[in-house]
């Protein structure tokens, strides 16, 4: 049991900051977005996981060889009330801070979902009152705003699409298409569940630097995700006038946003309007991956990707539930 502690704890620090400060540094993410999505995902849940396992595992060492059997006697000491002479302060300590952590990031999580849906009510009111519906383009409102805006309002069946009429009126019909394909690429494949879950991730932990290169990287990838989407049905060249067009609208405007881009509470945010501030987004490096398109990472590359992500998961599950394992 002691030995699986330490192990999960040596995951933890591995997971907490040389692993993710080296994804965050490589080239290979922009190849293949899907795969390093779900690679972050991974070192996230595993890195969670080998934290409050470490502890866990740690403070039940005295009570077991295997971490159910260590369970079922402190529930056999909770329930018969008997006194926990095998554990010491140093396991109690751990104990609790297991416990509190656990609760931590739970209360974060339902705190920041709570938080999005609040403010996605109060912006969709303000859509009620600003903006009409689109004629020509389905389940699409336009507000009456001169930047270029373009962004997202996830809602299950009642997700929308907010464009500006500066927007209509500053692109060409392909570059719109390209735009609208953009924005709802992020709501089919549900990218505010993601940003919802790294958000409420760095909320919680903001000291650990996994939490901010994750964050970081997982904006940069929704955003990678949605072009290559949109390059279905316009060409490279289009989306990289539209990004280009709107994000000079940016900077003129003040308040728009390049598609897919922001995420302020005021029109002109984006990804997911009222919930996660994703200014930081690099366009140049979108435009920097359209313009100088390199080849998708290949069959067996992106496999050990997914058999890593695979692997990460694993490690810190069998360390806990196999018996005697370590």
């Amino acid at each position: 049991m002691l030995a699986t502690s330490y192990l999960l704890a040596l995951l933890a620090v591995l997971l907490a900051w040389p692993v993710p400060v080296a994804l965050s540094r490589a080239q290979w993410p922009a190849r293949s977005p899907f795969a390093a999505m779900v690679l972050w995902q991974s070192i996230a849940l595993a890195g969670g996981l080998s934290m409050i396992g470490a502890m866990l595992v740690y403070g039940l060492s005295p009570l077991g060889d295997s971490l159910i059997g260590a369970i079922r006697r402190a529930v056999t000491i909770v329930l018969e009330n008997e006194a926990p002479d095998e554990l010491h302060f140093w396991h109690l300590f751990a104990l609790s801070a297991a416990a509190l952590l656990s609760v931590h990031l739970v209360f974060t999580l339902l705190l920041t979902y709570a938080r999005i849906v609040a403010q996605r009510r109060r912006h969709r009111e303000l859509l009620s009152l600003l903006s009409s519906p689109s004629g020509a383009l389905e389940r699409t409102w336009v507000i009456n705003h001169p930047a270029p805006v373009a962004y997202c309002l996830p809602g299950g069946s009642r997700s929308v699409t907010v464009l500006s009429d500066g927007l209509m009126e500053t692109l060409a019909p392909e570059e719109l298409r390209a735009v609208v394909g953009h924005e709802r690429a992020h709501l089919t494949q549900r990218h505010h569940l993601l940003l919802w879950a790294f958000e409420a991730w760095r909320s919680a932990l903001p000291w650990l630097p996994t939490t901010r290169l994750a964050r970081e990287a997982v904006n940069a990838l929704v955003e990678m995700l949605a072009d290559d989407v949109a390059r279905r049905t316009v060409s490279d060249d289009v989306l990289v006038r539209a990004i280009a067009l709107v994000a000079v609208g940016d900077v003129a405007g003040g308040e728009a946003s390049a598609p897919g881009r922001g995420g302020g509470a005021a029109p002109g945010g984006g990804l997911v309007t009222g919930a996660f501030d994703t200014d930081g987004v690099d366009i140049a490096g979108r435009l920097s991956r359209l313009l100088t398109p390199r080849p998708p990472l290949g069959a067996g590359a992106t496999g050990a990707v997914l058999a890593a992500s695979l692997l990460l998961l694993a490690a810190p599950t069998v360390l806990l539930v196999a018996p005697g394992l370590v």
